[in-house]
Parts: C-alpha cells; sequence; structure tokens
C-alpha cells in the first residue's frame, strides 16, 4: 500500500495530485499525520503544500471543468467525509486524463458520486439559509449556534452578510467549535472555548445573556404557537418534512 500524507486542507490536496504526476506514483490512500495508519504500507510520502502547486492544479483542472462542476468539486470538500480525499483525487486525475466534457460521464461511479455528495452539501446551506434562528444577547449581539453535517459555514455566509448588513451577528458551528462574526463592516472566524461550546450545544443561550426584548418576544412567541396549535391536528410526519427534526433544537417554540 502506497500512503500520501498531507495537511487536511483543499491546497494539500491538489499538491498531492501534483506530486502523483511529477513522481508517477498513485496513492492507495490520502491521510493526515495524525490519522491511524494501516498495517501493510510499503511506502509513505509526505506531502508539502506548496500554493504555486497547487495554483497549477487548479488552472488546470479550470480549463477542462465547467464552472459549476469546479463548484461541485468545492462542495464535495466541504462534506468532510471520509472518503473525500480518495474521491477528490480520482475525481481531478480523470479529469485531467480524459477529454474535455469528461465530467458529464454518468457511466462513471466517481463522477456520479460526486455530483450526489455536491447536491446534499448545496440543500444543507439552502436549509439553512431557511432555518437560522437568531437569538439577541444583552450586548446587542444576533447569535445563531448551528450543526450542520457539512461543513457549510462559509457558503451560508454571503446571504447573511447582505440581509443583515445593519446588525452584529455571529453564526456559530458547534459541531466544529467555529464561527463567523460580523461586525457590520467585515466577517471574521471566531472560536469559543470547550466551556462555552458545551452551553451552546443545546441550541438555547442563558437567560441571563439574552436582551430583555429577547425574553419577552421568546415568551410571546411560545404562547402563540401554543394557542394556535391544534392538538388534534398535530402531525409530525409532516413537519418533519417540512423542516427535519435535527434543526427543532434552535426552534424556540420547542425549548
Amino acid at each position: 500500500m502506497t500512503l500520501f500524507v498531507y495537511d487536511k486542507t483543499l491546497d494539500g490536496l491538489l499538491c498531492c495530485v501534483f506530486f502523483a504526476y511529477e513522481y508517477k506514483i498513485r496513492p492507495d490512500d490520502i491521510i493526515t499525520a495524525t490519522a491511524q495508519r494501516p498495517l501493510l504500507v510499503e511506502a509513505s510520502y509526505v506531502i508539502k503544500t506548496d500554493p504555486r502547486k497547487s495554483k497549477r492544479v487548479w488552472v488546470g483542472l479550470e480549463k477542462k471543468l465547467s464552472k459549476i462542476a469546479q463548484n461541485m468539486l468545492l462542495l464535495v470538500w466541504l462534506s468532510e467525509l471520509p472518503e473525500v480525499e480518495m474521491l477528490l483525487f480520482r475525481y481531478i486525475c480523470k479529469i485531467i486524463d480524459g477529454p474535455e466534457g469528461f465530467e458529464m460521464n454518468f457511466g462513471d461511479a466517481d463522477i456520479v458520486r460526486v455530483k450526489e455528495i455536491a447536491k446534499k452539501v448545496a440543500g444543507e446551506s439552502r436549509k439553512l439559509i431557511q432555518f437560522v434562528r437568531f437569538q439577541r444577547t444583552a450586548d446587542d449581539i444576533y447569535f445563531a449556534p448551528i450543526s450542520p453535517e457539512y461543513n457549510v459555514l462559509s457558503l451560508i455566509t454571503p446571504h447573511f452578510e447582505a440581509r443583515y448588513a445593519d446588525q452584529q451577528w455571529i453564526i456559530y458551528d458547534t459541531k466544529r467549535n467555529s464561527g463567523l462574526y460580523y461586525d457590520k463592516s467585515s466577517v471574521r472566524y471566531i472560536s469559543f472555548s470547550e466551556k462555552d461550546l458545551e452551553a451552546l450545544k443545546s441550541g438555547k443561550i442563558e437567560d441571563e445573556k439574552l436582551s430583555d426584548e429577547e425574553l419577552f418576544f421568546q415568551k410571546l412567541w411560545k404562547e402563540y404557537f401554543k394557542s394556535t396549535t391544534i392538538r388534534e391536528r398535530i402531525n409530525l410526519r409532516l413537519q418533519r418534512q417540512h423542516m427535519p427534526k435535527k434543526y427543532w433544537r434552535y426552534l424556540t417554540e420547542v425549548q
């Protein structure tokens, strides 16, 4: 078995492709330095990330891939699935070696799989844009915890940056302990301590950290939701179809 060891970045993965063509070596697996290694390894290569090499690979892909396919490749990377390294490695190599338009060869399993994953990641980003719920804190910052299956935080940021340009807000991914803070002029990444992170995973911010106005409207909304609910017509199956249950923890009415 031949291993490539890289730094878990997209640039690093593109450098793996560059290395494979430069030295005519194809890996059986691509892993990080901290990952558990298989027992039977014949050769292992540490691939250093070089922006110049990764750019050369990407420029080559731009010549053979449509904009849609380029975007799909990035979406698959954001999926963070265990298979993503080897899947994208094979996909990129097939695009480089194949004729123009090979991205449309749906008889190839890797082409189909890339499309499937990209569709799921794009779908989750659209759902989050719909279902993100902000809570106004005592220091006048609108805070929204999320825990998406895929790493879509960067995909939803442009929408909220344009939609809430006059407000300070934080959208925080509790699954990856990473968030984005918008200060009315720019967006930057932030992270919390493990202690603060644990308190956020429930989706509910402690009352003492919320503004009085937020607490009032949360109470008002819960009372409205309760008063308008017709128990005889509750259809949980239909509710889950419109809004997957994994998003319910962030809804004021069910907290």
